[in-house]
């Protein structure tokens, strides 16, 4: 089923590329003319009267007896690099000096060579390919009596610097995150992965963004048949604009109605390293610090870059605590809610006659009751998000007490229900990539309890297992880590890194081999080597 699916899209891919060709718009083919003036004219047609559209025409040569023009963007160029490695020495050079007004027929190939400072130039011949250079922060040298021009790098936008993310903190581990700058981005995995096996393909999305996007993986160790699956949903991709990577994700998924995400992201490079090292595939997106991977396994999200830093006890312990508080976030409502109104015989007496008393003069169900308290702390954590930082976090706090408080002392719901809803609240953040899918989660199960009990809870769970049974991620199961196999070093616990020999096979294809031996390191070893560097 799966090859079925990707030789059809392969198809699809085929069609969309020869409709392109054939409804290609006819001011991208026409080609550059050598006559100065028309194609600036040309040029200012198909771009405006934009004020940020700078065209600069000067004479060049021997006895300035040459006409050129530069055309830039302001703001997207470094106008230094434009003044002094392009304009200066185009004016000044001599190696111009030498070539009379009728024997520059290689005008454009000295000043590629000798003249321009800058270590990526290219040769264009279409007006189309000139102004989508000019868009993208480039600087297009055109000359009199010459079909061709040179595309100059030159790009020099304001840009965030390498900061910590905000989403992914760390106490122990690397504290620097991706940036909204594409190229920073690509030098951040390249930096981390030195390694000539490692590709990075370039695409351009979006008929009015003309967006970057760059597919990264590692030759030899990635999945082929999943590369070119990414590649062809990428190239599938028929919209005008791409502002984020989330819209990448919503395009290319397997499941676009399932409440789970099954594309991964991340903000910190050494977590896309890692996840490409084991044979995932990343894509960049320019404007956006968030880099996706596919294939996603579910145990991923229940994985944090400290896991790996820090010694595997603690690590497994609280990876552990993750699934467990996953699973309080999602239920503890509807499990309150079914043993307040059905089960009362599973609470303890004394704790039954204190949730008795506490709800007693409330004036709904114990299910309207936990829905209004749900939907108060989903109000108030958008809040939080959404107003400035400082008055966000006083609404969410104070808001929180006082309206807990306010509630239980009007007597519209009781202590045990808010104390309930607290625990949920304060577990949803332990897993945050699974918190949209946790929200919905929780009001499902919430109805069914209210409606059948533990009866329903049971059904709620198996619909869910049944769900993530059937996902799957780039033709990968969704819920393979998470299988008893043998290769379970890294799902619910985490082993030691020298158990880790292989990487995991569901996702690599071709080098699998981590390490050669399943050894801890040894005292002798490090004392040898001791005494090798006494030697």
């Amino acid at each position: 089923m799966y090859t079925f699916l990707n030789k059809k899209l392969r198809y699809m891919l085929r069609q969309k590329e020869d409709e392109a060709q054939k409804k290609q718009p006819d001011n991208e083919e026409k080609l550059i003319t050598g006559n100065l003036t028309a194609d600036l004219e040309l040029i200012r047609e198909m771009m405006g009267t934009s004020s940020d559209i700078k065209v600069h025409e000067f004479k060049y040569g021997e006895n300035s007896s040459q006409k050129g023009a530069l055309l830039f963007i302001d703001g997207l160029v470094n106008n230094d690099v434009v003044t002094q490695s392009i304009l200066k020495p185009l004016i000044l050079s001599k190696s111009l000096n030498n070539y009379q007004a009728g024997e520059m027929k290689n005008t454009l190939d000295i000043v590629k060579q000798t003249v321009i400072y800058s270590g990526d130039i290219v040769e264009r011949h279409t007006i189309g390919e000139l102004i989508e250079g000019c868009l993208s922060g480039d600087t297009v040298f055109l000359s009199e009596g010459f079909d061709k021009a040179l595309v100059i790098s030159s790009k020099g936008w304001d840009k965030r610097e390498v900061s910590e993310p905000q989403t992914e903190p760390v106490v122990r581990g690397p504290r620097e995150g991706f940036t909204e700058n594409f190229r920073t981005n690509t030098a951040l995995i390249r930096r981390r992965i030195k390694s000539p096996h490692l590709r990075m393909d370039h695409l351009t999305i979006g008929k009015k963004t003309d967006t970057n996007v760059c597919v990264v993986y590692l030759e030899g160790v990635a999945n082929p048949d999943i590369v070119d699956t990414v590649k062809v949903r990428l190239k599938t991709i028929s919209t005008d604009s791409i502002i984020d990577s989330g819209y990448i994700e919503q395009y290319i998924e397997d499941h676009p109605y399932s409440i789970f995400q099954t594309i991964g992201y991340s903000e910190k490079p050494d977590v896309i390293a890692s996840r490409i090292l084991e044979g995932r595939i990343a894509v960049v997106v320019d404007g956006t610090p968030f880099v996706l991977t596919m294939p996603m396994l579910f145990v991923e999200s229940f994985q944090t870059a400290e896991d790996y830093y820090i010694k595997p006890y603690f690590a497994s312990m609280t990876r552990l605590m993750r699934f467990f508080a996953f699973f309080l976030t999602v239920s503890a409502p509807a499990i309150f809610v079914a043993l307040t109104t059905y089960h009362q015989e599973f609470i303890p007496t004394t704790l039954l006659l204190t949730i008795a008393a506490a709800r007693e003069g409330t004036p709904f169900p114990a299910f309207l009751e936990a829905l209004i308290m749900v939907f108060a702390f989903e109000i108030l954590r958008e809040a939080g998000l959404r107003l400035p930082r400082p008055v966000g976090q006083a609404i969410s706090i104070v808001g929180a007490l006082v309206m807990g408080e306010a509630a239980v002392s009007a007597g519209i719901v009781g202590a045990p229900m808010v104390i309930t809803i607290a625990i949920t609240a304060v577990a949803g953040f332990v897993v945050p990539d699974q918190n949209d899918a946790a929200s919905i989660l929780r009001l499902i199960l919430l109805f069914l309890a209210s409606v059948l009990g533990a009866y329903g809870l049971v059904l709620g769970f198996l619909g869910i297992l049944i769900h993530l049974a059937s996902l799957k991620s780039f033709g990968v199961p969704y819920n393979s880590s998470l299988a008893f196999l043998k290769n379970m070093q890294d799902s619910y616990i985490r082993m030691p890194l020298w158990t880790m020999t292989k990487r995991p096979e569901s996702i690599a294809k071709g080098d699998i081999q981590r390490k050669q031996y399943n050894t801890p390191p040894s005292s002798e070893i490090v004392n040898n080597a001791g005494s090798m560097e006494d030697n």
